[in-house]
């Protein structure tokens, strides 16, 4: 397997990196695999990933949900019900922010294109939705009749074409950081907005379960970012940073899935004891939540 490693820092290029954690695929493989940072900003990211198209078989377990859409076990099940909630406020949280009732939104990383089909038949947005998983978009298409793209659609649409772009929970994925943050400025109107959300490595509960902690979810997750390594890349970028919002019910979610993975027994109520004090943290202290929801907007010349 060919597996890239890097010399550097991916986000402001010193060679002044370390070995942090040692964390294993719980999902697909039980292979272990490096987590690196850098010691001039900070940014945290996972070494040795495998390279090309060897990084999909990563993805092709039963349970990974945001493209199987599994609802096997009692976690899972309540991520259902959790997503539900999640889908009506973060469509009001569009509209507030855009301030608009309407536009041209485009989802990256839709999987099984919940979102969009919230903003679409809900909220009446125009929706353009782009997914890697080719069995994600089957899905999208059989349950929603929504016409899902390939990643390869990135490159055709035109210039300052969005209203809206969202990634959520997709930025940790993607191989190509700068390029696609580069075209994401490009596809962004002038007064557009950027929402993006990811698992936040300085929360309560990534300090909890260190190398157990399920949101490392190595080697799928590349890239670990905290409220300053994403105000960094946005600013490189030419983004400023507008809000952050936490995203606290992701702790009982991702604590109980860290207790499964240290093989704890009575994981659902212990991860439920953990995600209760990471939810009290966050309410003190946003930058300490599970996850958090960025909005970008373009810096103004």
């Amino acid at each position: 397997m060919n597996k890239l490693i890097l010399k550097s820092c991916p986000l402001c290029g010193s060679t002044q990196i370390k070995h942090s954690l040692t964390c294993m695929d719980f999902y697909a493989s039980r292979e272990r695999f490096e987590v690196f940072s850098c010691e001039a900003c900070g940014f945290v990211f996972t070494q040795g990933i495998p390279s090309g198209d060897e990084i999909n078989k990563y993805y092709e377990s039963s349970d990974y949900i945001s493209h199987s859409d599994t609802k096997k076990g009692l976690m899972n099940t309540l991520y259902h019900r959790v997503r539900k909630y999640m889908l009506n406020k973060k469509a009001r949280m569009v509209v507030r922010e855009a301030h608009r009732q309407s536009g041209r939104l485009l989802d990256i990383g839709t999987g099984t294109a919940y979102f969009p089909n919230a903003m679409m038949k809900k909220q009446g947005w125009e929706v353009e939705a782009v997914e890697k998983n080719a069995d994600a978009r089957a899905f999208a298409k059989e349950k929603f009749n929504i016409d899902v793209k390939s990643v390869d659609a990135l490159n055709e649409f035109s210039p300052a074409s969005f209203d809206v772009i969202t990634l959520w929970h997709v930025m940790e994925h993607l191989e190509n950081l700068h390029e696609t943050w580069d075209r994401l400025f490009e596809l962004l109107e002038a007064k557009g907005i950027l929402i993006i959300a990811v698992p936040n490595q300085a929360s309560y509960d990534a300090q909890k379960y260190g190398s157990d902690w399920a949101a490392y979810d190595v080697p799928r997750h590349l890239w670990h970012f905290t409220p300053g390594t994403m105000q960094q890349l946005a600013s490189k970028h030419g983004f400023i940073m507008a809000e952050r919002y936490p995203m606290p019910f992701d702790a009982f979610y991702i604590s109980m899935l860290s207790e499964r993975n240290k093989g704890s027994r009575f994981s659902f109520l212990k991860g439920m004891y953990v995600g209760t004090i990471a939810w009290f943290h966050a309410l003190i202290k946003k930058e300490r939540s599970s996850s958090m929801i960025y909005i970008f907007r373009k810096k103004t010349k």
